[in-house]
């Protein structure tokens, strides 16, 4: 067939390989474009199928090349056969063998190219073939992270929505109709790209030597993708395509890239790249990591080719006689902010996936009921939530739904006044604070950092005694925060993050009860009152931050800790590192929650194994829970492994914060209070609580998990009651173990227990009797948290702004400039004995409290200041200089036989204080050499199987994003 008078010559260029899958529909819709077709050349590179045959059948120009040839060099191949046979073509169709064109697809580029003789470069939407709706590309560009941008949803259906013609920065190479001189003159494809990316590369050089592209949505072209999603494997992309993908952008960046933009542009890959493999590895890629990484030392860290691509590109324009068009470059590429706006919506993802792990447990099993019984309310519910799920969906308003459900939700609404008197009672925690329990933060995260991972601390007169744990989850919220923030934002956020992992979990937990779950507003008191607990028992009013984050913390562990009754063996493998890694950090903050954990562990295991030995004795069943218990022992090893080496293991029981903490006993973990001089709630709210859930063993629906709760009550109080009889004994007091885990366990598994109640007598029928009973227990649930929030929003807690004005200003200012000027503080009098400190630095803050507690006093140092306050003599002093200490304070009330004495020792000055303290200045030269101490290998050991540990965990724990699903068939 001749084309019609008047129309331009058209070769089209098809390259295949290995593409009898496909090239059957591509070869009919070449011929659906009519006589618009001058001649057809195909390019096939070594293919092992029936390939050629088909090509050859359909009486097209076969040219034969080896499969070593890359995609460029094919399509350079053909041009010199156009050049030979068709020197009269005046446009190229550029085709591949997975993408077959949609009848007057080349019409409406060629009356396209009509209408715009400035355009030489012309392509059509592509849409997947073979769903036929989804849209793959409507032109393309490339952002500054090397992301090849498209502007379109992922799983985007046609609707005519992106229907527009306009000019782009590129066009796919399926489909792209090129005027032929301009091809030849740009160089064609750069061989260097063998597979992909070379049509933005193409799209970049054009619109640099002043070219147009345009895409022309009304031309349609179904392209397969068979490189991009490893349908078809070749030798050019080998089993990494994602290497041979991100290589491809990398490449294109700096090879086009201005040479003022290029160190920008190297800084910014290397470092995107580093954040992308962190991304690929919280997401279990572990390859895909691994190929970001070889691309980026393939082209940055071995610029020959992206030089020798620059040079080229160079030469190539002077020889045109164009200057590089940098303002429409610049124009078509991708907005900056278009990185960090993806960078959130993984963000958005990563949150979405994480909060609907533990529900999918709960959703499969009242699907599984709604399966066993079609009739029951709950298959009927569930159908109905299933229709409105899809009805949104279809409309497209399901974010209008979302936003109208808020404002009308009376749940939402009630939910969100409590987070926000929560904030409002939280306001003492705003800015630097301290007091009770709780030190100040330190000047800098850098303080926190180096209490983690050095061996020996210049704390009083040295000591190897190692860091508390949590000490490793602040320093790094420190290092983006600031410590001062970090405190606070602790303190304030508690309460919030717990009612959110609290209401998450009793939902869960109702859902596997029975399939329609307890009522929202009986979930809402629920959880506000487990948030409150914390704060009701004092934690919160004195200081003690690691209570404080473990109640935070716990019920987003209860929730990992349901998918252990997952049937899938991976997903309960998957829950054990969640599990874990919660775990690791309540362990971090109370020490003691371990131990509860592993009681906890064995008894759920031995009560399964005396209803179904076989089925606990499997490895897929008591694995993930001991697998659990394991990863908390090997992150916080570089605490407890030295302190047991070290002979301090009373510090693995110690609450954390100031020593000492609360003296609770059993009754006290029970009602949920810090003892009598803690700052706590009312101890009848307590009570009250202990009573409504006794009484919420009473309705028979859910009488079986709810004396689930009261062993774990059970337990957890044995626990404290085993504790509560040792006494610890530290070089400067004694100390009781700390039971605040036991205690947040406790009230946890109460509020559980009346919440489980409650929906038993709301999704029950009940007998009248019980029915009062449920009156009293609605009542009484009530009470408790609206008890709870009163008393914090008007009660007094322990935590000020206030600095310790003890040590003199003068004093604190030179102590902060080197640790040699340590100032020594001594209390008491001659005939109650004496105590002493000694302040370096900024001095104690947060995580030096328990290292300072347990360290041992040093006998030569003892003897020292007992000479000093006794008989101090030449000697003495030079003793003291050489630990350091620059200041001796008495405080208020000074003992005058002491400062008698201290006033005539040889050394020492008289310095200035406040009225009724006494100070001297050490006047020797000053020497703190005992500060510095050997680093231990041990530690520096633990610490690096730590963090090889918390990586694997971090990846393993991360859930799965669903990919955007694409159909085969």
């Amino acid at each position: 067939m001749s084309a019609p008078v008047g129309t331009p010559e058209v070769v089209v260029l098809l390259v295949s390989h290995d593409g009898a899958r496909w090239l059957p529909g591509v070869v009919e819709g070449i011929a659906e474009q009519g006589a618009l077709v001058s001649r057809v050349v195909a390019v096939d590179t070594g293919s092992r199928d029936e390939s050629r045959d088909l090509l050859a059948a359909a009486g097209h120009d076969v040219v034969e090349a080896t499969s070593g040839e890359s995609f460029p060099q094919a399509v350079a191949l053909g041009l010199r056969r156009i050049a030979e046979t068709v020197p009269a073509a005046e446009w190229v169709w550029v085709l591949h063998d997975d993408a077959r064109p949609a009848p007057g697809a080349l019409a409406a580029l060629l009356e396209a190219a009509a209408r715009r003789p400035d355009v030489d470069l012309l392509g059509p939407k592509v849409r997947e073939w073979p769903s036929l709706r989804r849209l793959v590309e409507v032109g393309a560009t490339i952002s500054g992270t090397g992301r090849r941008e498209t502007g379109l949803e992922r799983g985007e259906y046609d609707q005519g929505q992106h229907d527009d013609e306009r000019e782009v920065l590129a066009v796919s190479s399926a489909g792209l109709l090129v005027r032929r001189r301009v091809l030849e003159d740009l160089g064609g494809f750069d061989v260097r790209l063998p597979m992909f990316g070379n049509d933005v590369d193409l799209g970049w050089r054009a619109a640099s030597a002043g070219h147009t592209t345009l895409v022309v949505p009304r031309a349609v072209v179904f392209h397969a993708e068979a490189a991009h999603r490893g349908t078809r494997r070749t030798a050019l992309t080998g089993r990494h395509t994602h290497y041979q993908e991100r290589r491809a952008a990398l490449y294109t960046l700096l090879v086009n890239g201005r040479a003022a933009t290029l160190p920008w542009r190297v800084l910014r890959l290397t470092l995107g790249t580093l954040v992308r493999m962190v991304g690929f590895l919280l997401l279990r890629s572990p390859g895909e990591a691994l190929d970001d990484l070889a691309a980026l030392v393939t082209v940055v860290f071995r610029p020959g080719a992206v030089r020798a691509g620059r040079r080229e590109r160079r030469e190539r324009l002077a020889a045109l006689g164009r200057a590089p068009d940098g303002a429409r470059v610049r124009r078509l590429l991708a907005p900056p902010w278009l990185p960090y706006r993806h960078g959130l919506d993984v963000v958005g993802d990563v949150v979405s996936a994480l909060t609907s792990q533990a529900a999918d447990v709960a959703e499969r099993r009242r699907e599984a009921q709604a399966e066993l019984d079609p009739s029951s309310q709950a298959a009927a519910r569930l159908r109905a939530e299933r229709a409105a799920r899809e009805d949104d969906d279809e409309s497209g308003l399901a974010d209008t739904g979302a936003v109208a459900r808020f404002v009308t939700n009376p749940v939402v609404l009630l939910t969100t006044v409590i987070v926000v008197a929560m904030l409002v009672a939280a306001r003492t925690a705003f800015g630097q604070v301290s007091g009770g329990g709780l030190s100040p933060a330190p000047d800098t995260a850098g303080d926190w950092w180096s209490l983690h991972l050095d061996t020996w601390h210049p704390l009083a007169f040295g000591t190897d005694v190692p860091a508390p744990p949590y000490v490793a989850v602040l320093a790094p919220i420190a290092s983006i925060v600031g410590p001062t923030a970090t405190i606070g934002l602790l303190l304030v956020l508690a309460a919030p993050v717990a009612l959110w992992g609290a209401f998450r979990f009793l939902r869960v937990a109702g859902r596997l009860v029975s399939p329609l779950g307890a009522p929202r507003l009986l979930l809402v008191g629920g959880a506000t009152t487990y948030a409150l607990a914390p704060v009701a028992a004092g934690a919160w009013g004195d200081g003690r931050l690691g209570l404080v984050v473990a109640g935070a913390l716990l019920p987003w562990l209860a929730h990992a800790a349901l998918g252990f009754a997952d049937p899938e063996p991976d997903r309960r493998r998957r829950a054990a590192w969640r599990v874990g890694l919660l775990l690791a950090l309540a362990t971090a903050f109370a020490p003691v929650a371990w131990l509860v954990a592993v009681v906890l562990a064995l008894l759920v295991l031995g009560a399964g194994a005396a209803v179904a030995r076989g089925a606990v004795l499997s490895r897929t069943v008591w694995g993930p829970p001991g697998l659990a218990l394991a990863v908390p022992l090997v992150l916080t090893a570089p605490w407890w492994v030295p302190a047991l080496v070290g002979g301090h293991a009373d510090m693995l029981l110690l609450e954390s914060g100031r020593v000492p903490s609360a003296d609770l006993g059993p009754f006290d973990v029970l009602i949920g209070r810090l003892g009598a001089d803690a700052p706590a709630a009312p101890a009848w709210a307590g009570v009250v609580l202990v009573v409504l859930a006794v009484l919420a063993l009473l309705p028979r629906a859910t009488r079986i998990p709810v004396t689930l709760c009261w062993l774990v009550v059970a337990a957890a109080t044995a626990v404290a009651a085993v504790l509560s009889q040792l006494t610890l004994t530290l070089p400067a007091t004694d100390a009781p173990a700390g039971l605040g885990a036991p205690l947040l366990v406790v009230q946890a598994a109460l509020v559980t227990a009346v919440v489980l109640g409650g929906q038993g007598v709301v999704r029950a029928r009940v007998a009248p009797p019980v029915r009062v009973v449920a009156a009293v227990v609605a009542v009484g649930a009530l009470v408790v948290p609206v008890a709870g929030a009163v008393w914090w929003a008007t009660g007094d807690d322990r935590l000020t702004s206030a600095d310790d004005a003890e040590v003199p200003a003068y004093m604190l200012q030179r102590s902060e400039s080197g640790a040699e000027y340590g100032v020594l503080v001594v209390r008491g009098t001659v005939d109650d004995g004496f105590r002493y400190t000694v302040r370096r630095g900024d001095g104690r803050t947060v995580g030096e409290d328990e290292v300072v507690s347990v360290t041992d006093a040093d006998p030569g140092v003892t003897a020292t200041i007992t000479e000093l306050l006794s008989r101090p003599t030449p000697d003495t002093i030079d003793a003291l200089a050489g630990l350091g200490i620059a200041y001796v304070l008495l405080p208020d009330p000074a003992d005058g036989s002491v400062s008698s004495t201290l006033d005539a020792a040889s050394g020492l000055v008289q310095a200035s204080s406040q009225p009724g303290s006494r100070a001297w200045e050490v006047d020797r030269e000053l020497d703190a050499s005992l500060l510095d101490g050997d680093p231990s290998w041990l530690r520096i050991g633990l610490l690096l199987v730590q963090g090889v540990v918390l990586l694997v965990a971090l990846v393993l724990a991360a859930p799965t994003l669903r990919a955007p699903r694409r159909d085969d068939a």
